[in-house]
């Protein structure tokens, strides 16, 4: 009878996957993501709080800025505070010179952040109306038209 075979080798640990994705090449847009997105949280507090909640930094190609707003409006108002915005960039370590602002047709919440919203409430008389509805749904004869 012959011995089993022994591996030289230990008994590696699993890896989280973000953890083996982050390490390959393929890793390289995540990484991006998530530095924009932690870009964009320093940057934020900056901006006046009406602003804040409307507009997100999109993306940082050479010096440039370039912002996502949501409406025409926030355009406006984020201009205006662009000269702050780039001190603030500065600041952080990046060389910006340039603020590039688009407005977005779709929503600029983070997907990691949750959207806050207030749950519905619904009155008395809706309620009693919607009770009324049902009751007369239930009564009539599914035969007669």
């Amino acid at each position: 009878m012959s011995k089993p075979k022994t591996s030289d080798r230990t008994a590696s640990k699993p890896q989280p996957a973000l953890e083996v994705l982050m390490a390959d090449k393929a890793g390289h847009p995540l990484r991006r993501a998530l530095w924009l997105d932690a870009l964009d949280r320093q940057l934020r507090p900056h901006l006046p709080p009406s602003l804040a909640g409307h507009c997100r930094l999109a993306n940082v190609n050479g010096e440039q800025l370039v912002f996502l707003v949501d409406s025409p409006v926030w355009h406006a108002r984020l201009r205006l505070a662009e000269h702050g915005i780039l001190d603030v960039a500065r600041s952080v370590g990046l060389k910006a010179t340039k603020v590039t602002i688009k407005t977005a047709t779709a929503s600029l919440h983070s997907p990691t952040q949750p959207i806050q919203s207030r749950p519905a409430t619904v009155s008395a008389a809706t309620q009693k109306g919607l009770r009324d509805a049902l009751a007369a749904l239930r009564d009539v004869d599914p035969g007669k038209s």
